[in-house]
């Protein structure tokens, strides 16, 4: 009887006598046992081993040859030399052998572990599955560029789930953007002119409805158009899934497995509209960012401070910085809309919205393209910044603003300027002999009282002279030796005083390196400087005109 038998009263003295109802022997053991003699041959059996081996004879096992990795396992367990526990096939199930000495020989109890290993196997996939999917989708998420995403997207659909991969987005105009994709291969992007209904699915999937069964799209009836070139051998499954995006579809996704490989299970369809489902959501998040940022660039094309030039023979320069440097703009800003011709004024205005950030550049929008209506007025500084405070006040802001207005002519070698502040601070004039002049002008802020009452003052520029427009942000930056002083006027005078001579350009650049360095690592405020400059003798007396300063055309 075998050891691992419990003994009871009764029991048949040998194996192979088990009887029906008589006390249990391992007969009735429920796994197949097998009892190999010294020579491997099978001496003995019992009922479930000969249910799983119908070949067996009744009566015993000799005229059946046991498996090799069990007669191997045998050998070495006899000679003394088994290590582990061995394993193998019969059939089509997997089985773990485990021995046990019986007078015959030894008994071969074979444990049946294929559903154990049917499961790890699954588990194993799952795994996988889970590790590609964070890998595709962290991909995938990696790109706000709309081509960029359709790229990784047809590549990596192609690398994990079939031999090719075609994205077909939808059409803008009469062309579809379509993406192909091989396993290994170079990602071929182009605009083409297709017909969705010639696929299969393809029409309903860009118009986000469910995605058709693989096993209902006969692979002969896919256009020559949807297989990449160097596809190996004909279509032999395809899937046809829609990507799915944030309210309209972003797309559909083919995927293409050539006839010499497995078709698509229903697991692998599954993965393939679960990746379909991130993917699209990828796509849709890469076109509305594209979206936002057109409008936005479309917004801050009047936002931006314009690059400025000679006009009618005077010079103009001016630098900006916003208050964050991850910002282009803020509160201050600066126009010059040059006069029809040389017989014209120029107006230039400088100003500073209380705040900073988005919502004070918006109001900046505002009051630029008020004052640009204005500009027929731009003769009268008083009317034009009584017209601008009564707008601010009907407006649904509550944030103020200064401003300085300047109204510019060239007079031979000289350059007239009137100018007007609004609560703003002086301008100051940069004289050919280093002496730094304040203009004597005053007046009220605008969008805060019903009236603005100013001075405007009038001032002339010698050949090589300069007057500067600037803002709080320069003087009022916070830094130095100790990091809380700030830079004050008396350091700005001081700098331009050294500043002599110096076209424009020169001067608004030293102004903002001088600020920026006295602030360090600090926090600031916007800053913004406009020079305007009368050119040297014999220096280029300026030939711009209407189209001289970018951004804002003359009146």
């Amino acid at each position: 009887m075998p050891q691992l038998v419990i003994p009871s009263p009764g029991s048949p003295t040998h194996p192979g006598d088990a009887r029906v109802g008589s006390v249990p022997t391992w007969d009735d053991a429920p796994c197949p046992v097998l009892v190999l003699d010294a020579h491997g041959r099978v001496v003995g059996r019992n009922r479930a081993a000969r249910l799983l081996v119908p070949g067996l004879p009744s009566d015993d096992g000799s005229s059946w040859e046991p498996p090799g990795w069990l007669s191997d396992a045998h050998r070495r367990h006899t000679g003394g030399t088994a290590e582990g526990t061995p394993s193998g096939t019969i059939g089509d199930r997997v089985f773990e052998a485990r021995p046990t000495p019986t007078a015959d020989g030894v008994a071969w109890w074979l444990v049946d572990d294929t559903d154990r290993r049917l499961a790890e196997a699954a588990l194993l996939r799952a795994q996988d599955r889970t590790d590609t999917a964070s890998l595709l989708f962290s991909t995938l998420l990696s790109s706000l560029n709309v081509p960029r995403c359709a790229e990784i997207a047809a590549r990596m659909a192609a690398d994990h789930l079939a031999d090719a991969a075609v994205l077909v987005t939808p059409p803008v105009g009469r062309g579809y953007a379509v993406t192909h994709a091989r396993r290994g291969e170079p990602v071929v992007q182009e605009t083409r002119q297709v017909d969705p209904h010639g696929v299969p699915g393809l029409a309903e999937a860009l118009r986000g409805f469910p995605p058709v069964p693989a096993r209902w799209i006969n692979p002969d009836d896919i256009p020559g158009w949807v297989v990449p070139d160097g596809f190996a051998g004909p279509v032999g499954s395809v899937i046809v899934t829609p990507l799915p995006g944030h309210g309209v579809p972003a797309g559909a996704l083919i995927l293409l497995r050539s006839g010499t490989e497995q078709a698509f299970t229903p697991d692998e369809e599954r993965f393939a509209r679960l990746f379909a489902a991130r993917a699209g959501t990828a796509l849709s998040a890469a076109r509305l960012y594209s979206e936002q940022t057109a409008i936005t660039a479309t917004l801050m094309r009047d936002l931006l401070p314009p690059a400025l030039h000679s006009v009618h023979g005077v010079e103009y320069a001016g630098r900006y910085r916003a208050a964050a440097d991850h910002e282009r703009v803020g509160g201050d800003f600066y126009d010059v809309h040059p006069g029809a011709d040389a017989s014209e004024e120029t107006f230039v205005v400088l100003g500073d919205v209380a705040g900073k950030g988005l919502d004070a550049a918006v109001l900046t929008g505002k009051i630029r393209n008020t004052l640009q209506a204005l500009l027929p007025l731009a003769s009268d500084h008083q009317q034009v910044l009584s017209l601008l405070n009564g707008a601010l006040l009907n407006s649904h802001h509550a944030r103020f603003a200064t401003l300085v207005l300047a109204s510019v002519k060239r007079h031979g070698d000289t350059v007239r300027l009137r100018l007007t502040s609004a609560g703003h601070l002086p301008p100051l004039v940069v004289r050919a002999d280093g002496t730094v002049e304040e203009v004597d002008t005053r007046g009220t802020l605008v969008g805060a009282l019903p009236t603005t009452p100013g001075r405007t003052a009038e001032t002339e520029l010698a050949p090589g002279e300069t007057c500067l427009l600037y803002t709080d942000g320069i003087t009022e930056a916070r830094g130095g030796p100790l990091g809380d002083e700030l830079f004050g006027e008396h350091r700005l005078r001081k700098a331009l005083a050294e500043c002599a001579g110096m076209p424009g350009e020169a001067i608004v650049e030293r102004v903002q390196m001088l600020a920026a360095q006295w602030l360090g690592s600090g926090r600031h405020d916007d800053m913004a400087a406009v020079a305007i400059g009368a050119p040297r003798r014999g220096a280029p007396g300026g030939t711009g005109g209407r189209n001289a300063v970018a951004g804002r055309p003359g009146r």
